[in-house]
C-alpha cells in the first residue's frame, strides 16, 4: 500500500542525508523514483546534504503540477513508483493535496521532507497541510542541538549575528552564513524564546577578569 510520508525535523538534523539515503535503497531495487527539492542551499535543481552529498532534482516552482507531471511521465512508459520530496515546507497546500492524489489514485509512495515551523515558529504551509492528511510523520531521530547541549526544537534566524522575530516567512540562507548575511541556527525552546544565539551566549559570558581568574601575581607585581 502506497504512503505519504512526512519526515520532519529541524534544521542540522539530517532531512536531506535521509532524502538521499532512501532514494538510494529504493533504486537499488530497481524502482522507478523522482527527486524534487526547492530553494536548496546548493542552487536551483540540486538536493543536497550538510554532509557533502549533491543530485541534482526537479526544482519544484509555484506552478509546479506533481498529478500532471507523474500522469505525463508513466503516460510516456515510465513506472514512478515513489518520489521523494525535500525541502516540502516551502510546497504549498494545494501541491501538497497533489502528492497525495499521486499516493491515493497512482498507487506511488510520496516521502516528503521539510521542517515544521519558520523562525516565528509558525507553521509553514505545506508542513501544515502535511501534518494534516500525511499517512504518517516521522520526527527524525538524529538530534540537532542547540549550543547549550539542550536538543533543538526551533529554527532562529539571523540578520548580521541578531536574531530575528519578523521579515518574510521565506529567505534563503544557511547554518554557515557569513555573519553580514541572512543566517539561522537551531536552539532550544528556552533560548530561542530568549533569543539568546551563540552569539549573544559568548558576548553575555563574564570575561575572566569579571570571575577573577586574573594570573596569580608574580614576586615584582607583590612588591607593588
Amino acid at each position: 500500500m502506497a504512503e505519504l510520508v512526512f519526515f520532519s525535523g529541524t534544521m542540522d538534523s539530517g532531512k536531506s542525508t535521509l532524502a538521499l539515503q532512501m532514494h538510494h535503497n529504493h533504486a537499488a531495487r530497481d524502482r522507478d523514483g523522482l527527486l524534487y527539492t526547492r530553494n536548496d542551499r546548493a542552487g536551483v535543481a540540486r538536493l543536497s546534504s550538510r554532509l557533502g552529498l549533491s543530485v541534482g532534482a526537479n526544482e519544484v516552482t509555484d506552478g509546479t503540477d506533481f498529478w500532471s507531471e507523474v500522469v505525463a511521465l508513466r503516460t510516456r512508459g515510465r513506472s514512478v513508483d515513489y518520489l521523494i520530496c525535500d525541502e516540502a515546507q516551502f510546497y504549498s497546500a494545494t501541491q501538497i493535496d497533489q502528492l497525495a492524489r499521486v499516493v491515493d489514485d497512482l498507487g506511488a509512495d510520496v516521502f516528503a521532507f521539510g521542517i515544521s515551523t519558520d523562525f516565528r515558529t509558525r507553521l509553514f504551509p505545506g508542513s501544515e497541510r502535511l501534518v494534516e492528511i500525511a499517512d504518517r510523520v516521522e520526527e527524525l531521530q538524529v538530534r540537532a542541538l542547540c549550543w547549550c547541549g539542550a536538543r533543538a526544537t526551533h529554527n532562529a534566524r539571523t540578520v548580521a549575528g541578531v536574531m530575528v522575530v519578523e521579515g518574510a516567512q521565506v529567505v534563503v540562507g544557511d547554518v554557515k552564513a557569513d555573519e553580514d548575511a541572512v543566517g539561522y541556527e537551531v536552539l532550544c525552546r528556552r533560548h530561542h524564546m530568549r533569543r539568546m544565539t551563540a552569539g549573544t551566549a559568548r558576548a553575555a559570558a563574564p570575561s575572566p577578569q569579571t570571575l577573577g581568574l586574573l594570573p596569580d601575581a608574580g614576586p615584582a607585581d607583590a612588591d607593588r
